[in-house]
């Protein structure tokens, strides 16, 4: 018997170390080769991350893996790579980014080669239809070109149809160009043009660039319902982009990871998952609306951030990264302000429009001169039926779905309340139930309190509510809504719906404010404005600064000035001054209180459906921390432990320790020492499963 070759594997677990397996004899793998292995009497397939190690284990205790699955696709070294990256920096195990990366086991690749076989070939007959059908011969021509270039691919050739140039602007051009110097320097850039500017634009003229040069592209966006819009879009000029988010099925996001592995360049239009396909050749990574919370991974593990992690992305692909918002992040700002980001400006509006004219309406004051009808003002109602008596169209933001947020008893006083979490059960009227919005219990609605049998009153007016009224206020209008309870299959009909103007009032939640783009949309309103500023978290202005000045840019496109109509019981927030063209560096604020971008923070997340439990091992994990900090230079600042807002999801209480480091060269150590004295305590308390850790929280 020859000499066993031992290797290490990355499993898709919460595990601090790469278990090692030796090879059978007539088995060969190498780095990524995905194997079949035996961890705790269970099966597993992971990929393998060193060959020819030495085990640090005595070598009668190590098992040799079952086979190597030849059917499944190898994981790239730049994966893996990546992988390391992210868990290094997150403070989580590679194989919890493995899982990430592959949720679904990819089997039978033949199977997978063949679905993409057929998509291309029905692809190829729609275009050889549009060809037949086109009326003129340049259409009928460009048709002609991507049809061939789909053959080619068909035969294995590598090609990417381009149906055709992107036309700048001037300024446009000029700004193209300060982003091609600074990518000439290796620099991350962040493009900060005013909405309607024209970012698009210059993105896909890049795109096209880098495509030429032979090099693969990777098109970020925050929201699957932005992808949608902009998938017409791009496709209008490279058809065969690739779109992979979650909305889309499993077999289709299996093709996708097949045509970036095995093929180039591609073209990837995606949500931040996009980011762990098995990329090689890229050379633009484009981050659009960078500032967009949606990029952060909440849970599980990593619990990432989408634009932070493009950015390792880049640098391990040697690929230029373009970060692009009207209203950049306040970190990305910090980048550029030190010297790390090329920051790119771009102020003039793509078709010469201005700004949206603001108009602040204090609905305290209305209320009081009997100035409002239900939750809304007589002045806006008066500008809604101008603006549809103009034949424009009207879009209404309101920052909670559901009927009503919240319903209260008129007898006993008691508010309905998750029997999990403690927080008030919203009222959605279609269909009439009670919902907690955290861990998604439902009841049947009674309209009775469940403690006394009076009446329940609802509190504040949610997107169904404010749908209902204005379909009583505009009963010969067309009026939608478009919020998370709209079915997903209804999504994108009901924004080509209102793009084709077949629409005239859309109200919604935050999702109509992100990147899209209507040529008869004038007026946008925000219903009870407030709720945006009026959260406990540090965030809260920056975060209602860039959601109003993105719906804002939402009007007035194509060369018209439109209007931003906003209903707040405080319009003297200092939020509305900043819209307004006011001072308010909220980089000096974050500055002078000590929070990022300034500092780095770091949540150590608790829980434990035992109350008792969990108060007193937060407060021995908290003293832990502090003992393991005290022998350092430069110990972070540990408060805790303390409940969130909200401190009870889905029969678990919630506690958090929140630890804030000073940004210097210290930083990485002391992460790591956080990290191993949480999975010491985890260790020695049997608690591990539940603690878990959330770096730079959103």
């Amino acid at each position: 018997m020859g000499r066993k070759t031992f290797i290490q594997v990355i499993l898709p677990l919460r595990l601090e170390w790469d278990p090692c397996y030796y090879l059978p004899e007539g088995m060969q793998a190498e780095v990524g080769s995905r194997v079949r292995v035996l961890f705790a009497h269970k099966e597993y397939i992971g990929a393998v991350s060193a060959v020819d190690v030495v085990p640090e284990t005595a070598v009668e205790r190590i098992l040799p893996i079952l086979s190597v699955e030849s059917g499944l696709p190898q994981v790239l070294p730049e994966e893996i790579r990546l992988w390391k990256a992210v868990a290094s920096y997150y403070l989580c195990s590679v194989g919890e980014v493995y899982k990430a990366a592959y949720p679904a086991l990819k089997r039978e690749q033949e199977a997978v080669e063949a679905r993409e076989q057929e998509r291309l070939e029905a692809k190829l007959e729609a275009l050889r239809t549009k060809m037949e059908k086109a009326r003129r011969a340049d259409t009928r021509e460009r048709y002609a070109d991507a049809a061939r270039a789909l053959e080619a691919r068909l035969q294995n050739q590598e090609s990417l149809p381009v149906l055709g140039d992107v036309d700048l602007t001037p300024v446009q051009e000029t700004a193209a160009q300060r982003i091609r110097e600074a990518f000439a320097q290796d620099k991350t850039v962040l493009l900060e043009g005013v909405t309607g500017s024209g970012k698009t634009e210059i993105y896909l003229k890049l795109t096209r660039e880098t495509l030429q040069k032979g090099r693969s592209v990777l098109y970020l966006v925050p929201e699957i319902a932005l992808s949608r819009q902009l998938e017409e879009r791009i496709a209008a000029v490279f058809p065969d982009v690739q779109v992979f988010h979650s909305g889309e099925s499993a077999a289709r996001r299996r093709n996708v990871a097949t045509r970036v592995r095995e093929a180039g360049p591609y073209l990837v239009l995606g949500t931040r998952s996009a980011l762990f396909l098995p990329h090689h050749g890229l050379g633009l990574i484009i981050v659009d609306e960078e500032h967009d919370t949606s990029y952060k991974q909440d849970s599980p593990a990593p619990r990432y951030n989408g634009r932070d992690t493009a950015v390792m992305l880049g640098i391990i692909q040697e690929a230029h990264v373009l970060l692009g918002s009207a209203t950049p992040s306040l970190e990305s700002l910090y980048n550029a302000e030190i010297g790390r980001y090329a920051k790119v400006e771009l102020s003039e509006r793509f078709h010469q429009g201005e700004q949206a004219r603001i108009q602040i309406i204090d609905t305290v004051a209305e209320r009081r001169k009997r100035g409002m009808e239900g939750s809304f003002s007589r002045k806006l109602l008066h500008e809604i039926q101008a603006t549809l008596d103009a034949g424009e169209q009207v879009l209404v933001l309101r920052a909670r779905r559901s009927y009503s947020p919240s319903l209260q008893c008129t007898e006993c006083g008691q508010i309905p309340k998750c029997p999990h979490c403690h927080i008030p059960l919203s009222w959605h009227r279609q269909p009439d139930r009670l919902l907690c919005h955290y861990c998604g219990h439902t009841e049947p609605y009674t309209g009775t309190c469940p403690s006394c049998g009076g009446a329940l009153q609802p509190i504040g007016a949610g997107t169904q509510k404010i749908e209902e009224e204005l379909k009583a206020f505009f009963p010969e209008s067309e009026i939608a809504r478009l919020d998370s309870d709209t079915p997903d299959n209804e999504e994108a009909a009901i924004i080509q719906r209102f793009a084709a103007g077949e629409i005239n009032i859309l109200v919604g939640t935050q999702i109509i404010t992100k990147g899209f783009d209507f040529d008869r949309l004038n007026l946008v309103a925000v219903i009870q404005a407030d709720s945006l500023m009026g959260q406990q978290d540090f965030r809260a202005d920056e975060r209602a600064f860039q959601l109003l000045e993105q719906f804002r840019g939402r009007s007035g496109r194509r060369g018209k000035s439109g209007r931003f109509i906003i209903q707040t019981r405080e319009p003297q927030h200092p939020v509305y001054a900043r819209l307004q063209g006011g001072e308010a560096d909220l980089l000096s604020e974050r500055k002078l209180f000590g929070y990022p971008p300034y500092t780095r923070l770091v949540h150590v997340i608790l829980k434990d459906p035992n109350g008792k439990r969990i108060d007193f091992l937060s407060r021995e994990l908290r003293n832990a921390l502090l003992a393991a900090f005290s022998e350092t230079d430069t110990p972070p600042s540990v408060i805790g432990p303390y409940a969130p807002v909200v401190d009870r999801i889905g029969d678990e209480s919630v506690r958090q320790i929140r630890i804030t480091f000073a940004r210097n060269k210290a930083l990485p150590a002391l992460k790591q020492r956080l990290a191993q004295a949480v999975s010491d305590f985890g260790k020695e308390r049997k608690y591990t499963a539940h603690l878990s850790i959330d770096v730079d929280p959103a």
